[in-house]
């Protein structure tokens, strides 16, 4: 009788050292799950955020002026920004919205071989045709930029072409729309195949196995 209530006993202890190692493993698989569906949506977050602000996009404004500004790392020097390192001259360009009458002024810079690869090399031509344009106060323009303007930071976007325009409508942004259609594809797939991998995990007397 002894013999068989040990017996009893110690199957009790397994089962329920089983349990705690199962429920342990269920746990540690949910957290790993969680933790890699959070870097998958953080690294998107900040990929989207970065395409945004190089990918190409348009505006129809009105230039009411050009201007040289003298720049350092930290942005354009004044009282504020005393020049502490290498400076250069950038071209800006000054708009305004023709309906909101916004203002917001623009960076003219060749971007070169660098990134991002927009082979600009002609900003001192882009900035004559803007010049042209702000002698005109009924002349639409068509920007094309890249960027952000954030005003704490001293950040303007940069134009890549400005062009004459009689309308105040904006091209549809085809290769923007064409690149994310791409990427959200690419999403799906990473997530897909993510998804297969955890289920694939085997399981061994019910305990999930690495």
């Amino acid at each position: 009788m002894s013999n068989f209530v040990i017996t009893v006993l110690l199957q009790n202890v397994r089962i329920k050292a089983k349990s705690r190692h199962f429920t342990r493993g269920n746990n540690d698989m949910k957290w790993l799950k969680r933790s890699i569906w959070l870097v998958v949506f953080v690294a998107f977050g900040i990929g989207a955020l970065s395409l945004y602000y190089v990918l190409p996009r348009h505006d129809v404004v009105m230039v009411t002026g050009v201007e040289v500004k003298r720049m350092d790392a930290d942005g354009v020097i004044n009282a504020d920004n005393v020049a502490d390192g290498p400076t250069r001259d950038v071209y800006f360009i000054n708009t305004e919205d023709p309906d909101t009458k916004k203002v917001v002024v623009y960076r003219n810079e060749d971007t070169g071989w660098s990134f991002p690869w927009y082979f600009k090399f002609d900003s001192a031509d882009t900035q004559a045709k803007a010049q042209g344009y702000s002698r005109d106060s009924q002349q639409l323009a068509m920007i094309r930029y890249y960027g952000w303007r954030i005003q704490l930071l001293s950040m303007f976007p940069n134009i890549t072409e400005i062009q004459p325009t009689i309308t105040r409508d904006e091209p549809f942004p085809i290769f923007n729309a064409i690149f994310f259609g791409v990427l959200t594809l690419l999403v799906l797939v990473v997530v897909i195949v993510v998804k297969r991998r955890f289920r694939k995990q085997p399981r061994v007397d019910g305990i999930v196995r690495s």
